[in-house]
């Protein structure tokens, strides 16, 4: 019986690191945002969608997602948001059951950042929690993103507080010293779950 553990956190917390970390000791990771990235461009059904609720600039000459206008379109409209997400979160729940039935490991974990906001941790056995102090996270993404303090601080006020996330998570890494640290509670944890 394959076991999905969900793995979240917010913006510069360092999942994509504990992902890595996860996937070093044998284990697949099923990279949520990504794949959303890549559905956008890829499937034509979730294309045509997207384009009839937002309109042709929804995608560029080439046909790549116009990530800029369509941002422009839902920032201050969350009806508009709850329609798109109704486009592909759909999209990506299907591309990740057809990716769990061809796993075979016991343990598989999928990394998302709305883990808690959209209730996936109900369909998952057990959840895990990358955390850091927000001025560690703000220097993070300032330095991976090249993005003001401003704009780092407007997308992680948009998320859902650390301390609520904590409340609802199974386990909590914090990631705020080094990556030796990290590394070693990312594989207590993953060999504590049974």
């Amino acid at each position: 019986m394959k076991k999905i553990i969900g793995l979240t956190g917010g913006i510069g917390s360092g999942k994509t690191t504990v992902a890595k970390f996860i996937e070093n000791c044998g284990f697949p990771v099923y990279y949520s945002d990504d794949r959303a990235k890549t559905i956008v461009n890829d499937n034509e059904a979730v294309k045509n969608k997207i384009k009839e609720l937002l309109g042709a600039d929804s995608y560029d000459e080439n046909g790549i997602y116009n990530r800029k206008f369509v941002g422009g379109k839902v920032f201050n409209d969350e009806e508009l948001l709850h329609q798109l997400n109704g486009i592909i979160h759909p999209a990506v729940r299907l591309d990740f059951e057809e990716w769990v039935a061809k796993q075979t490991k016991y343990l598989i974990f999928k990394e998302t950042a709305l883990l808690f906001e959209l209730k996936l941790n109900l369909q998952c056995y057990k959840s895990i929690l990358v955390t850091a102090e927000d001025n560690i996270r703000l220097k993070r993404v300032m330095d991976r993103d090249g993005k003001t303090y401003r704009e780092v601080e407007t997308v992680m006020s948009n998320q859902m507080p650390e301390k609520d996330k904590i409340k609802l998570a199974d386990f909590v890494i914090h990631n705020n010293t080094n990556l030796d640290d990290l590394k070693e509670q990312t594989e207590k944890i993953v060999f504590e779950i049974e």
